[in-house]
Order: C-alpha cells, then sequence, then structure tokens
C-alpha cells in the first residue's frame, strides 16, 4: 500500500466532473486531505466513502486478502475511529 508509485488519475472526458478528494498518507506521519464540499447534501460523502471502502476491499483481494475479510477490518476501524479518534483534526 505505501511505498508503490501511482500515477496520477486522468480527469474523466465529461465536462461536469470535479475533483472532490485527494489524500496523502505516509506510515507514522498524519494525513494530509484536500476536500470541497461539492454536493449540497452532506450525505452524498456517506455514499461516497461506501463506495471507497468497497473499492479498497476489492483492491486487498487482488492482492490476496478475502475480500469480505478486508471490508470487515476497514469497517471495524471506521467505527472504531469515530468512537475514539486517534487525532485532532486541525
Amino acid at each position: 500500500m505505501f511505498g508503490k508509485a501511482r500515477n496520477e488519475l486522468t480527469p474523466p472526458p465529461n465536462a461536469g466532473a470535479v475533483e472532490v478528494l485527494q489524500v496523502w498518507a505516509e506510515p507514522g506521519a498524519a494525513q494530509q486531505l484536500v476536500l470541497q464540499t461539492t454536493w449540497k447534501e452532506p450525505g452524498a460523502w456517506g455514499l461516497l466513502l461506501a463506495d471507497v471502502a468497497r473499492h479498497a476491499a476489492k483492491a486487498y483481494a487482488a492482492e490476496g486478502v478475502p475480500e469480505a475479510q478486508a471490508l470487515d477490518r476497514i469497517l471495524q476501524l471506521f467505527r472504531a475511529e469515530f468512537a475514539a479518534p486517534t487525532d485532532t483534526l486541525s
């Protein structure tokens, strides 16, 4: 996951697409992100985050971790982070 070179995404060809989130992560360091609220309805972020979790689980499955196990672990730590944040937002 960390240390692998990834190419930046090319924006989709449709003119209405906008970038909504960039995240940088480094082991042992705080994540940094840029976020555009984009939608009038904050709940849209719930849909996006659920989609991201499923994509991440599929990516781990491609590396040999069972997809259901990866998704369970993602959700476990998602809930734990909400219950007891490991960092404060600046």
